[in-house]
């Protein structure tokens, strides 16, 4: 693997070209890949996520890729979830129905449950708030938008797995991580200059 920057992981479950776009557009060399063989040897792993939680899931079990995934997490490589790629990193997900993740992180995953005028999905720019440094978010001003489009937000169990939170109805979740371990919420291949600093970071860290 040595030929690649990192490993971009297709569960079976959704588009991939926008973030490979992205990330080749900065100059990275990518390599998707379905193979838990893959995913086992040493570098750098991007999660990205597409879709319901459950199906997923069960598109990570499916391919064996569910125990590669946390193979990563524990040799120490880092390991990127974007959108549902985050969301899968926690221990349980309520979409559609009550599904295991990989409980790489202690937490869930729930629905929005808001008030008028709040519209959910929530589709568009926000703002994400940082909660603690971290890497992925050097360079990003605080209050920096970033474009989101998620009816279910992540509860983490540990408040300092929290690297950023933003603001919609209530403070959720937008950033996390917890050592080698990244995720964001939002979409950084769809959120022009604040996605390129967010994911030049993570190929630095």
């Amino acid at each position: 693997m040595s030929q690649f920057d990192a490993l971009l992981i297709d569960a079976g479950t959704g588009n991939l070209h926008s973030v490979q776009n992205a990330l080749r557009s900065l100059g990275y060399a990518i390599h998707v890949t379905s193979d838990p063989a893959d995913v086992l040897k040493p570098g750098r792993v991007i999660l990205p996520g597409v879709g319901a939680f459950g199906a997923f899931m069960e598109g990570l079990r499916a391919r064996g890729l569910d125990e590669a995934v946390r193979a990563v997490a524990r040799r120490g490589d880092p390991l990127f979830g974007i959108c549902v790629g985050m969301q899968a990193l926690f221990e349980l997900g309520e979409e559609m129905g009550q599904h295991p993740g990989l409980a790489i992180l202690p937490g869930k995953v729930t629905r929005f449950d808001l008030p008028a005028p709040y519209k959910i999905p929530q589709t568009g720019w926000n703002q994400i708030w940082e909660r603690k440094p971290s890497p992925l978010l050097r360079g990003v001003k605080p209050g920096a938008y970033a474009y989101f489009n998620h009816s279910y937000y992540c509860a983490p169990r540990e408040a300092d797995d929290i690297a950023a939170a933003t603001d919609y109805g209530i403070d959720f979740c937008s950033v996390v991580q917890r050592a080698n371990i990244y995720g964001v919420q939002f979409h950084p291949e769809k959120s022009q200059e604040v996605g390129k600093a967010i994911l030049t970071n993570f190929f630095k860290v």
